[in-house]
Formats: structure tokens, C-alpha cells, sequence
């Protein structure tokens, strides 16, 4: 099952969540009639006030819920104890998950997410949370950090990408916030009683009364709540264990974790055990305890024959005895298995003039399931940005500077009146800063490094405040127009920019699942497919035309849609990105397909054409790797 099967899946989920949630709420009205009938008489004027209040109470609770986690991944990520991983930290263990993370954000072309650690979590777990990859989080607890060597916490990190990736984070926020409606009963009920003192007489034995039904009715609410988290939850969890040893090459790593998990003191459970119990589903492993029907993770042991089928109960049993004794350490583990300073820097970057052999089959496979040579890849391509430019991506005060900086033209009297536009909107020193960049850093910098930069740069990105944002975008937007001309990747860099600062600043308005099919966007197909196709081919009508086709012939063949390149070029697509975001996931995957077949129809692809590719990717939803071609 690939990515975008993983994603229909997630969609029919969240049906399947909503027919769960007017069940367990059906449940509850009638309990909560059942309770008020035999207490006071089955009176129907009261019973219709009782349901009504209780149906209140349970919409209340949820929509209240739901809006505190509009915000995205980092209210959950806050409530769990978690603090933000400084991008100078200093500190070795989350030096290295920092490393990790931001390897795995380039192999999988999303930005690198916000990193937060749970300092007072002294067990083995992690999770991922948020509407998007633009808003995402990764939470790591302070026991993973210091329990796990570097391939372990890569197998769990690979393991949280996807959940980040196939939309199972959107699933996860949103079940958070409708569960909290049908506890909000046994809450309140709970607050009830611990205040009853104040309660005296005749007068109060109704609120008692109530109360108590509150409570117990609250109890039918978090069996529902725990049985509906349990059958939503375990599949994924299999599923995220296949694909993060798809990602990684490699079962040992994430075997290892499960190893530790099931043998160290601490486990996977959390001290805030009130807290961990709304976010189970979400958790790496169990944080709660749970087991059985309420179970949100399969059995560790079956986790581990699942990558490593060898394995005994009795081997579990011996790390056990052996991890009482002489707890697992990370990085001593690193330093022996020769991980301390791993970097792979396996092949080197495409000339920037080069031409890939691509076909549409091979890049829709890399969107729905990356494999370990983008990993790899990614790798190289740090070590191409190298330590000082990596540093300028992820300082807060040089972002913007940087971000500019790369879309600064090589004429000079272009440059000049940019450099006026800047000024104009955020300062001279600003301005000053992204001419310096470019001179010492981006002259020569390659063009395959320049949207992985933009991916390092995007967490401290979005941590400025809203107007300094929109006012950004605003001068991306004026550099780009300067010349009254845009290039390729002069539309590709300020289309991402303002996609995922658009969807990291409103998260929640920005999360949904496609249903339409390719038939209803037939004028979209055809304008996307026109630019690729001119792109691709300037100059030579004929040969566009052919690459067209070949588009068109993947995604409608039963449909005569002629070409007609848009008149004001690339700039026509900022039209055609909502419908086609909008496509079912199953009809994304063609869609992929089809872009691929219009730029590559002679079986060859440019640098310029894939950062194109990748950046429509990256728009729709269905982010590309940064190598188009396999190691």
C-alpha cells in the first residue's frame, strides 16, 4: 500500500470516524434518558430537555476542543510537557535527533517540522502531530533520546514521517478534538463531586443525583472514546513500522526500539498518564497501559516478528534481565557501532545542465513510498549545503535574508530596483544582509540545493510574527514581479513560501481529504499540463504540443481537450492549484503520473523541470523527493 492508497484510506477513516462518533453519542443520549427516567419518571418534556443538554454538552465540548488544536501540532505537542529544540542547541542528543529529523525532512520533500522534546518522560516514545506537513511536529521523549543508538531514533523518526506523510496526523488531531465532546459528561460530573461539600440538603440531592449520572454515563463515553481510538490506531501503527523500514533500508533500527521499549524499566509509558490518554493513538508506542480491545498499538513481541520473525519471547526476556542490570546508552552505543559521526554523502549532485531519465511510473512511486536511496541522498545533500549555510537557513534573524537572497538576478540593474523593493518593505538592513548572502554564499551554489535551503529555513521561518510574515510575502512576491518577468524557479520558490507559511500560519482551515475525480478539472489538467509542456520545450511549439499530449493521454485519455498554452505562462497556475488540490488521492496519483509523461515525453527531464515538478508536488500535497533519478 502506497501513499496514496494510504491517504484514501485515511479518508474513508475519517467517515467511518464520524459514523463511530454519532454512534458512541447516540449511545450516551440514551443513557443519560435511561438514567433521568428511572430517577425521575419517564416524563417526555424532561426527557427531551435531558437530551438536548446532553447533546449541548458533548457539541460544546467538541467544537471547544477542536478549537484549541486550530493551531496545529504544537498545542499538543505544549500540552505533553514538550519544549522547542533550539536550532543552536549545544546539546549532543538532540544535536543528533535535529540531524535526523532534518534528513528526513529532505528525503521526503516536506519542510522540516517543528522539534520538540519531552524533557520529564524518562520512557522510550514519540509522536507526530499536526493538519499538514506545514504545521507539523515531531515530539520526542528525553528516554528515546538517551535509550536509543542513531539508527534506532531513525527507525522511530521514519516512523513518525509516516504518519506525517500518508495523513494519518490529520486523522489523529481531529479524533482528539471530537472524542473530548463525549468525556465532557463524566468532566463535569467529576467536578461535581469533588465540590459536593458545598451541597447540602433536599435542594442539592438532584445536582448529586445528576452528577452521578454524569459520571457513570461518562464512563460509557470513554469506553466508546478508548474502542474507537483502539480500531482507528492499530492498523496505522502497522503500516507506519512497514514504511519506516521502507524509508530507512533497514529493519534492525526500529526492531531495536521495540527491543528497548519492551526491556527497559520505563517502557514506553508516560508520568502524565491524563494527558497520554488523549493522545494515545498517536504515541509510538503505548503510553497509557491499555490492552486488549482498548489497545491502541499491536502486542510489542508482534511488532518485532513483524521485522524480525526470528525472534523468541525468551530473547525479550534476556534483554530484560540484561537492561535491569546496565541500562541501554544511545550515543556509548553510537561510538561502538560507529555511528557517532555517520554521514553517507552516497553520489554526488546532477550537473546543473544535466538531463534525468525519469519515466511517469518511477517519479509517482517516489511520491507513494520513498525509499532509502532518498534518504541517502538527502544526506549529500547537507553535506553539499555545508555547515555554514546550514547555520544562515536555520537562524531566525538571516532567514528572510537567505530566502531573498535566492531569488536575487544576475543583472545587475534587476538586482538594484530588488533591492529597492526589499528596502521598501523591510528595512535596509534586510536588504543589505540577502546582497552579502548572495555574493559569498549562492553565486555558485547549486540549483538542486536551493528548495532544500528553503525546507531548512522554514521552521525558525514561522516563527515570525504574523504581520512580519505577510510582509515577507508580500516582497517575495515584488522581487519575483521586478522585471515583469518570472522564471521557473523564480514562481516555484515563492509559490512554496507562500503555500506553507499560508497553511503553518491557519492550519486547521487548510487540512481536508480530496473527492473530486480528474473529469471535473478537465480546464485545470489542460492549463498545467500547457505550462509544463512550454516549459519543458521553449520555443519549439511542436514538440510542447507532443509533451502535452503525452500529459493528457495518462490522466483523460477519452478526452479532446486541445492544447492552448496560456498567454501569460507560468504565472497561469496560480488559477489551477485549489481544484486540483481537491482530487481524490487515488486520482493525485495519476495526476503525478501525467506530469511526469508531459515533462519527460522524450524520456529525459531537466534540473529546472524537476524542482518544477517537485514544487507542484509540494503544492498538492504529494511531496517529491529531492533525486528524481535512483542511486
Amino acid at each position: 500500500m502506497n501513499f496514496f492508497e494510504r491517504q484514501a484510506q485515511a479518508r474513508k477513516r475519517t467517515t467511518r470516524l464520524v459514523v463511530l462518533f454519532v454512534l458512541a453519542v447516540l449511545g450516551i443520549v440514551l443513557a443519560v434518558d435511561l438514567g433521568v427516567a428511572l430517577v425521575f419518571g419517564a416524563n417526555a418534556t424532561l426527557l427531551a430537555m435531558a437530551s438536548l443538554l446532553t447533546l449541548g454538552v458533548i457539541g460544546i465540548g467538541s467544537l471547544y476542543r477542536v478549537a484549541s488544536l486550530r493551531g496545529g501540532g504544537e498545542p499538543v505537542a505544549q500540552q505533553m510537557g514538550g519544549v522547542p529544540v533550539p536550532e543552536d542547541t549545544t546539546d549532543y542528543h538532540l544535536r543528533r535527533l535535529r540531524n535526523v529529523v532534518e534528513e528526513m525532512s529532505i528525503a521526503s520533500g516536506v519542510p522540516v517540522p517543528k522539534i520538540y522534546v519531552m524533557e520529564h518522560e524518562a520512557g522510550i516514545n514519540a509522536f507526530a502531530a499536526g493538519y499538514s506537513p506545514s504545521d507539523a511536529v515531531i515530539a520526542v521523549t528525553r528516554g528515546a533520546l538517551e535509550h536509543l543508538n542513531r539508527d534506532e531514533l531513525q527507525g522511530v523518526i521514519a516512523h513518525e514521517y509516516s504518519h506525517i506523510l500518508n495523513g494519518d496526523m490529520r486523522l489523529n488531531i481531529r479524533l482528539v478534538g471530537v472524542l473530548f465532546g463525549i468525556l465532557m459528561l463524566g468532566l463535569i460530573g467529576r467536578k461535581i463531586l469533588q465540590h459536593a461539600h458545598g451541597i447540602r440538603g433536599k435542594d442539592g440531592l438532584p445536582i448529586l443525583v445528576g452528577a452521578l449520572i454524569a459520571m457513570l454515563v461518562g464512563a460509557i463515553g470513554l469506553f466508546f472514546g478508548r474502542m474507537i481510538k483502539a480500531g482507528v490506531s492499530r492498523s496505522r501503527e502497522v503500516l507506519a513500522d512497514a514504511s519506516a523500514v521502507q524509508f530507512t533500508r533497514q529493519s534492525s533500527g526500529l526492531s531495536g526500539a521495540l527491543k528497548k521499549i519492551a526491556g527497559v524499566h520505563e517502557g514506553s509509558k508516560l508520568a502524565e498518564r491524563a494527558d497520554a490518554e488523549e493522545v494515545s493513538h498517536m504515541l509510538f508506542g503505548d503510553g497509557t497501559g491499555l490492552r486488549g480491545l482498548f489497545a491502541t498499538h499491536p502486542p510489542l513481541l508482534q511488532r518485532i516478528q513483524a521485522l524480525e520473525p526470528s525472534f523468541k519471547a525468551e530473547n525479550l526476556e534476556r534483554l530484560k534481565a540484561q537492561w535491569l542490570a546496565s541500562p541501554p546508552d544511545g550515543l556509548d552505543e553510537d561510538v561502538k557501532l560507529g555511528l557517532a559521526s555517520q554521514g553517507h554523502a552516497s553520489g554526488g549532485l546532477p550537473s546543473t545542465g544535466a538531463h534525468l531519465a525519469v519515466t511517469p511510473p518511477m517519479v509517482a512511486a517516489q511520491v507513494a513510498d520513498p525509499k532509502n536511496d532518498d534518504y541517502l541522498r538527502a544526506d549529500s545533500i547537507l553535506a553539499a549545503i555545508g555547515d555554514e549555510l546550514h547555520d544562515i537557513a536555520t537562524r531566525r534573524d538571516l532567514a528572510m535574508p537567505l530566502l531573498l537572497g535566492l531569488l536575487l538576478d544576475a543583472d545587475a540593474r534587476v538586482r538594484d530596483l530588488q533591492h529597492d523593493e526589499i528596502v521598501a518593505r523591510l528595512g535596509k538592513s534586510v536588504a543589505t544582509e540577502a546582497a552579502r548572502i548572495r555574493e559569498v554564499h549562492l553565486a555558485d551554489l547549486h540549483p538542486m540545493l536551493r528548495m532544500p535551503l528553503a525546507m531548512l529555513a522554514f521552521p525558525v521561518l514561522r516563527l515570525r510574527p504574523r504581520p512580519e510574515l505577510a510582509a515577507f510575502l508580500d516582497t517575495v512576491h515584488a522581487v519575483i514581479h521586478t522585471d515583469g518577468q518570472v522564471s521557473l524557479f523564480e514562481y516555484c520558490l515563492g509559490r512554496m513560501l507562500q503555500t506553507h507559511l499560508r497553511e503553518a500560519l491557519d492550519p486547521s482551515r487548510q487540512a481536508r481529504f480530496g473527492r473530486r475525480k480528474p473529469g471535473s478539472v478537465k480546464q485545470e489538467f489542460a492549463t498545467l499540463l500547457a505550462v509544463i509542456a512550454q516549459a519543458g520545450n521553449p520555443g519549439n511549439a511542436d514538440e510542447a504540443r507532443r509533451a502535452y499530449l503525452a500529459g493528457m493521454q495518462r490522466v483523460l485519455p477519452r478526452d479532446h481537450v486541445p492544447y492552448a498554452p496560456p498567454a501569460q505562462g507560468i504565472v497561469a497556475l496560480d488559477d489551477v492549484w485549489a481544484p486540483l488540490d481537491a482530487l481524490d488521492p487515488l486520482a493525485k496519483e495519476v495526476m503525478v503520473e501525467a506530469l511526469t509523461a508531459a515533462a519527460s515525453h522524450d524520456g529525459r527531464i531537466s534540473v529546472a523541470e524537476a524542482e518544477l515538478l517537485r514544487t507542484i508536488c509540494a503544492v498538492l500535497h504529494c511531496p517529491l523527493p529531492p533525486m528524481l533519478e535512483r542511486v
